[in-house]
């Protein structure tokens, strides 16, 4: 396997290099060989590893059956396979078709829009990471925690990041959306595939392979408020072997006053079968700068102050580098057999966030990222059963410094050396009891083997040594043709932070005196689910959860400076979701994700209990598809709502307010005429104030502002 490096050189910090992106897309035009015509898919799991696409034409002008985002098929469960929608518990699948119809525009996180319960979205102010909530579990900012992300069997979650993110956030800036082939969400931490932050639940995404799977195209957009994107997207076959190249160039002038952001990505992977084996090979390189215009006071906001402006009027600003090599092999036909994995990342983040008129706190993360996964399934009578194991080595310093008038100084909040291994094993299991009745069980066991060496407070430098055991049970039943039942308990967890281990004190100099050291436990929660799935009439499909999650082992500060596992948090909500395909070309959804309580059960004194989450969010669409002329129009309507989101101002912070309510319509058109596609969207945001990113302070709510219009309009040729 070429792309297992050996480890003498991956602990060495590498830099690889890039050719620019004209010159490699060129390269790859002028390479021999035509599309092909046909090709055999894989049926591997789109959860493990990947996954393979179905044959895939050009835009037709016929008029193609509609049925909805973020399905689920009634009997799913019932199945014996790897794939997520075999679980007992909520998954969402979002197919490219979806993600094509949805106004993604400048936020990568808009892929999640549809999907009942979560909230997806980053703050148009650089490359500041891809919030992902639901189920109650809520991340200031946009930094995606609590949640495991997958991207072809990568995790995609960076533990103890000091980039401006804190411990396990998601950066999914470099992901395209011309290059996903589907995403799972799974509610809940139910699956045993996947490990460290898997609390709320998990996501999966896996890429396109090229050849017949993937047409050719190359398109340009344009947005409201200067933004501007060009991408090539170069689908190949050559002998056995099928390739896929996308070359993305985005500009984006944003919304806010001193917030831009220039972006350079492209991505190459290779895909053949072999001996019943399907093994792909996936180079991705992404560049980017950005300037970022912070946070907002409300009350300023409502006084008079421009929501454009810039916090302090000194604008934040952050780059970001990453290279990463991905090796995949999954059975060609059918689930039984090996999948493994395989990468290798150089990644590199530097954000800096303002303070105040002259002061920034610049985040740094430097790592080298490597690891490896390898499953065997196997599949008997009526059961399956998959067991796993793996390995994630971190390495690489995390700091943050203080810069006054944009020069570092010699003081830090923090800096830290760290070399962090992770590794785990893992079984999922499944039995056909009857015919109408599935069990599933599954067991992970995480371990984490971490040297830290604390560049400001040398006396903190410590290892640390802990694992997690997180067992799943659960049942599916299908009480009649038309209604299924499921039901499960599963633990999921998060390892602690870095920062938790070894304290970084007050901000001052490198090797300083002092430090504290916590030998905190992993944070674990046990998630109890009950749901249903039912098709009530023809064309309707109904399905809906209740849960309750109880935390047993938050990591709160003391106050000595030290962490220990004591706090508790509770969670219940439910979800309901109403699909209606009302003829083969249009159809319409509905759901509604209730929180009845997100809290802390024993909060730090001088601090409120309630998690500033929404209590409510509303989602609702339509599409439908028509002849019009000798093309095909594809009109979609989307409407969104969130409130209900509980926070704390003062000194101390107990004063309960509640943010304003938030709402989104989008609109979006797309006419496919022979090779030629072009499309219309807008948002609406018509509420003054109201916002999806927002966090308490004593001094009242900030606000990252956005805009109440924005439009736009693609572009794309087929060949």
């Amino acid at each position: 396997m070429s792309s297992f490096y050996p480890l003498g050189l991956l602990n060495t910090k590498r830099r690889w290099p890039t050719a620019k992106l004209s010159a490699v897309a060129l390269a790859v035009s002028l390479l021999p060989g035509v599309h092909a015509q046909t090709s055999e898919q894989s049926a591997s799991d789109s959860s493990v590893s990947q996954g393979a696409t179905a044959e895939v034409t050009l835009p037709s002008v016929e008029v193609l059956e509609s049925a909805g985002s973020a399905r689920r098929a009634l009997g799913d469960r019932a199945a014996v396979s790897l794939k997520a929608t075999a679980l007992p518990t909520t998954v969402q699948e979002l197919t490219p078709d979806d993600i094509a119809s949805t106004n993604v525009g400048r936020d990568i996180s808009n892929v999640f829009r549809r999907v009942p319960g979560v909230l997806a979205n980053n703050i148009d102010q650089g490359e500041t990471g891809n919030g992902f909530r639901m189920r109650g579990f809520a991340t200031q900012g946009t930094h995606g925690a609590d949640t495991a992300v997958y991207v072809d069997g990568v995790p995609q979650n960076i533990p103890s990041s000091q980039g401006g993110a804190g411990h396990g956030p998601v950066f999914l800036e470099w992901l395209h959306p011309d290059l996903i082939d589907g995403i799972d969400v799974i509610k809940g931490p139910i699956s045993a595939l996947y490990g460290d932050q898997n609390r709320a639940g998990a996501v999966g995404i896996r890429t396109k392979n090229g050849g017949s799977a993937t047409p050719s195209s190359i398109s340009v957009s344009a947005e409201r408020y200067g933004m501007r994107r060009s991408t090539l997207l170069l689908s190949n076959s050559f002998s056995d072997i099928d390739s896929l190249f996308l070359a993305d160039v985005y500009r984006n002038d944003g919304y806010r006053y001193d917030s831009s952001t220039d972006r350079d990505s492209f991505s190459w992977k290779l895909s053949t079968k072999h001996d019943g084996a399907l093994y792909s090979l996936r180079l991705t390189r992404y560049v980017a700068d950005f300037t970022a215009s912070g946070y907002l006071l409300l009350p300023q906001i409502e006084a008079g102050l421009d929501p454009r402006s810039t916090q302090a009027n000194n604008p934040g600003f952050g780059n970001a580098r990453r290279t990463s090599i991905v090796f995949n092999r999954a059975p060609a036909y059918g689930e039984d057999g090996w999948y493994a994995t395989a990468y290798a990342e150089d990644f590199e983040r530097t954000r800096g966030i303002t303070s105040n008129a002259t002061t920034h706190t610049v985040g740094v993360d430097n790592r080298d990222i490597y690891g490896v996964r390898l499953l065997n399934n196997a599949t008997f009578d009526h059961a399956a059963l998959a067991l796993g194991a793996e390995l994630r080595k971190d390495r690489g310093d995390a700091y943050r410094q203080m810069y006054v008038n944009r020069i570092p100084t010699a003081n830090y909040v923090n800096a830290q050396s760290l070399d962090l291994l992770t590794y785990g094993v893992f079984a999922q299991g499944q039995w056909k009891a009857t015919e109408t009745l599935k069990l599933s069980a599954g067991a992970r066991y995480d371990r984490f083997d971490y040297d830290i060496d604390n560049l400001k407070l040398p006396a903190a430098s410590t290892s640390y040594n802990k694992g997690s055991f997180t067992p799943k049970l659960g049942a599916s039943w299908s009480v009649l043709p038309k209604l299924e039942l499921f039901a499960n308990v599963a633990e999921g967890m998060r390892s602690p932070a870095a920062e938790q281990i070894s304290s970084s004190g007050s901000t001052g100099p490198l090797g300083a005196a002092g430090g504290v050291i916590s030998h905190v436990a992993p944070s674990k929660v046990r998630s109890y689910d009950l749901g249903f799935t039912a098709a009530p009439a023809d064309g309707w499909t109904l399905s809906g959860a209740a849960y309750y999650i109880l935390n047993t082992d938050e990591i709160v500060s003391q106050a000595d400076g030290s962490f220990k596992s004591v706090g508790d948090t509770t969670r219940k909500g439910y979800e309901l979701d109403a699909r209606w395909r009302v003829s083969p070309s249009t159809s319409m959804y509905a759901s509604i994700g209730k929180i009845l309580m997100a809290k802390v059960n024993n909060p730090a004194a001088n601090a409120g209990a309630k998690l500033s989450i929404p209590a409510t969010q509303l989602k609702a669409g339509a599409q439908h598809k028509l002849r019009w002329g000798s093309g095909q129009l594809t009109l979609n309507a989307d409407a969104y709502l969130i409130s209900d989101i509980p926070y704390y101002v003062g000194t101390p912070t107990t004063q309960e307010r509640t943010m304003p309510m938030y709402t989104r319509y989008d609109l979006r058109g797309t006419y496919a005429l022979g090779q030629t596609q072009f499309s219309l969207y807008a948002s609406f945001q018509p509420h003054r104030y109201g916002t999806e990113i927002a966090y308490g302070s004593a001094a009242g709510l900030m606000v990252s502002s956005v805009p109440r219009t924005t439009f736009g309009a693609t572009v794309r040729y087929f060949f």
